[in-house]
């Protein structure tokens, strides 16, 4: 796959489904439920998150020269965190 598709749209999937769950409407999952799903996607995004600034610090430390891809990529799967947080 070609760098952007790995590190851009494939972890752009996370916040767009956050979103997805947040503004569905209640009725149609149920409060508990969808507020249940969206913690269950930000913290599968959190977790996701580390490994990728993890990937990024280490291949900072050897001079890769596509660490910045991964750090792109830790920035996109914090969203959903970072929108728990001010929604809840």
């Amino acid at each position: 796959m070609e760098r952007k598709a790995c590190h851009v749209i494939l972890p752009a999937i996370m916040p767009a489904l956050f979103f997805l769950i947040a503004a569905t409407p209640v009725e149609t999952l149920g409060c508990f439920t969808r507020g249940l799903l969206a913690l269950l996607v930000a913290l599968v995004s959190g977790f996701a998150g580390l490994g990728t600034a993890i990937m990024s610090a280490a291949g900072r430390r050897r001079g890769d020269v596509h660490a910045p891809w991964w750090v792109i990529s830790t920035v996109i799967l914090a969203i959903p965190v970072v929108a728990l947080l001010i929604l809840a």
